[in-house]
């Protein structure tokens, strides 16, 4: 099926409406058209290009010309950056005139090349086509609601497709996305805090926190904080909705586009079941073509469960990540969660040791927050109090460092490293 260009159609419809911070979208069209001119059609480009309007003129000027995106996070050095057959890099420049362009989309084409954000393995790339993009964005649409003078603020990596979505999905609505290079939490409390300022920011657990903790309360134009990325400490739910932030926790994955469900709920078309294991699968047209067993049917790797009341799904933890101990399964980030519902903790991370016992024993690492005084035994003693005995760290080590993230602030378990 051929549809018209996203960034035709609202150059067209909307061409006075900012597309991406202060550009409209007749001249991010313009110069994304410029910028198509002379690209060769089905070619892998690069856009190794900081987060900003350069950025998103680049993206355009690709999907324009019927190349392959390969967004280049700039953190790589050059052996472990994907090849490609052009780089865009720094300011984009017209290149020519717009003989080349193409003001259509097949949605059977890929359109970007995303890699996975390589929390328990080495970072995958995945096609996702431009029906894979405009599913996402009509289901995202119909769980979240869309104002015509939405403003999406996105402070997450263009890297990956929690940021990417929020370009594309802007364009698709004809909507207006605000693009922040980098987290800052004075930038972006600033930009929360005024009656004319963002109606939804795409956030980690780790930058809501920062911004509780900065004194986010009530933001006044905001209809929905979109929540993801890593599981969510009910403990920072409960902060949110105690400072008045409208919080839409959202479950989801590269390879199905982003958003799988939001609130519990799977997104418009999604179908979401449960393996006997537990383990999260996941089908419909937000699939990736690489999903990996031809018949668009993504097996996730997460573990979840739906609630017996509402049927809302919940997610457990990584299959990978289950600790065996004695026989039973524990999910790392069940524990997590129980331990930052402590008022002391900032962060917990939790992993398996050896045990000639148990076979392998809970352990986990707590940084705990500025000024904040509890010792391991009592943290051990909240946990026990909150979950089963088999559940209970065997051993607690407070540290002082961050925890290791990604740059979309998942806990990089494989990272982590039992003290001493």
């Amino acid at each position: 099926m051929v549809v018209e260009s996203w960034l035709a159609r609202a150059a067209r419809e909307r061409p006075d409406t900012p597309a991406v911070n202060d550009l409209t979208y007749e001249t991010l069209y313009e110069r994304a058209k410029a910028s198509a001119a002379g690209l060769p059609r089905g070619a892998r480009v690069g856009l190794a290009i900081p987060p900003g309007v350069d950025y998103v003129v680049a993206l355009h000027a690709c999907l324009l010309a019927g190349a392959l995106v390969v967004p280049i996070d700039l953190r790589l050095t050059e052996a472990e950056r994907p090849d490609v057959d052009v780089v865009f890099g720094g300011e984009v420049r017209c290149a020519g005139d717009a003989a080349d362009v193409r003001d259509e989309h097949d949605l059977d084409d890929p359109a970007i090349l995303v890699h996975t954000s390589g929390t328990t393995s080495a970072p995958k790339p995945i096609r996702l086509t431009y029906g894979n993009w405009l599913w996402s964005a009509l289901g995202s649409a119909v769980a979240l609601g869309v104002d015509p003078d939405e403003q999406w603020l996105c402070t997450l990596p263009l890297s990956h497709v929690g940021g990417l979505s929020i370009l594309l999905r802007s364009a698709i609505y004809g909507t207006t996305a605000i693009v922040h290079e980098r987290f800052e939490t004075d930038r972006v409390l600033d930009a929360l805090e005024r009656p004319d300022g963002p109606t939804i920011v795409s956030l980690v657990p780790t930058t809501l926190a920062r911004l509780l903790d900065a004194g986010l309360q009530k933001p006044p134009a905001l209809r929905w904080a979109l929540l993801g990325g890593a599981p969510l400490p009910p403990a920072l739910l409960e902060r949110a909705a105690d400072a008045g932030v409208p919080v839409a926790p959202t479950y989801g994955l590269t390879e199905a586009c982003s958003q799988v469900a939001t609130a519990g709920v799977p997104l418009f078309c999604t179908r979401v079941e449960l393996e006997p294991d537990g383990e999260i699968v996941v089908s419909g047209p937000t699939v990736s073509p690489d999903a990996g067993d031809g018949q668009d049917v993504l097996h996730t790797g997460d573990l979840g469960a739906f609630d017996p009341d509402d049927g809302t799904l919940r997610i457990v933890g990584r299959k990978a990540d289950t600790i065996v101990t004695g026989g039973e399964n524990v999910a790392p980030a069940e524990v997590e969660a129980i331990l930052e519902a402590h008022p002391a903790v900032a962060e917990a991370g939790v992993l398996a040791r050896p045990d000639d016992t148990w076979g392998e024993a809970v352990v986990a690492l707590v940084r705990l927050r500025p000024d904040a005084h509890a010792t391991p035994t009592e943290l051990i003693d909240h946990v026990r109090g909150r979950l089963a005995g088999f559940k209970v760290p065997k051993d607690l080590h407070l540290i002082t460092d961050p925890l290791p993230r990604t740059a979309s602030g998942k806990l990089l378990r494989r990272d982590l490293r039992i003290p001493g």
